[in-house]
């Protein structure tokens, strides 16, 4: 337990170190860029462009994450289990296209910026939220479902105080696995005018310039791994409290 705290201090201050001072890492990134060329990214912050990244995946995964568990729900009533077919079918458009194509079309309708990033990481994170909260919901144990029938819960009690928090552990996974893919999917954003950590890797592809790729690319990577670890915790703790009671 030691030790896996101080991995997650030790990342979490290498994350903080790179965004807030990025020049104290020129010489790691010296060996990698083109002679005579810049080594630090400086047209934006990195601070600035880290937290307009977060931004976009918390906006798309939250809208994601409140349209899945909505329509997992309503269909797995029996007023909407006829819906079921239809639901999986929408959810998976978003994984039909790829996240270019997606961009492609919304800029015309959208504009330039984050409005069409927004929309192509919605689109792509409804479909593992969806089948999670689906999957969770339609097999609660059965005993459990008719101790609440018998307490005298009607649906909507149920629904909150047993059905949900039984199925949180699972939700959660499917909205873990959604934010890991909105991170990536992210940088594609800038692309399109959206201000990402995107911008940094496209422009060190532009300039043929791999210290650039690998500023952003890192910076991803850290936080990546951070927000999948708090995840993680957060899932065990679930996990535990529900096999405790």
């Amino acid at each position: 337990m030691k030790a896996a705290t101080l991995i997650r201090a030790g990342l979490f201050a290498l994350l903080a170190a790179l965004v807030l001072r990025p020049a104290a890492f020129g010489w790691m990134f010296r060996p990698f860029a083109p002679p005579g060329g810049p080594v630090i990214y400086d047209r934006s912050s990195l601070l600035s462009l880290s937290l307009n990244h977060l931004a976009l995946v918390a906006l798309a995964s939250l809208a994601a994450t409140l349209v899945a568990v909505a329509l997992a729900i309503f269909v797995t009533r029996p007023a909407g289990a006829a819906f079921r077919p239809l639901s999986r079918t929408i959810t998976n458009i978003g994984q039909s296209f790829p996240p270019v194509a997606v961009l492609a079309l919304a800029v015309p309708a959208l504009g330039f910026g984050a409005k069409p990033t927004l929309v192509a990481l919605f689109l792509y994170g409804l479909l593992p939220i969806f089948e999670n909260a689906l999957t969770a919901l339609s097999t609660l144990p059965p005993r459990t479902m008719e101790a609440a029938r018998g307490m005298g819960l009607d649906r909507w009690q149920r629904l909150m105080q047993v059905e949900l928090p039984l199925a949180a552990p699972v939700i959660l996974a499917g909205i873990r696995v959604s934010v890991m893919i909105a991170l990536g999917t992210a940088t594609i954003g800038s692309t399109v005018a959206a201000k990402t950590l995107g911008e940094v890797i496209i422009a060190g592809l532009l300039t043929n310039n791999t210290a650039f790729v690998l500023q952003g690319g890192l910076t991803v990577g850290l936080l990546a791994m951070l927000i999948y670890d708090t995840f993680a915790q957060i899932e065990g703790r679930m996990v535990r409290r529900r096999a405790a009671v």
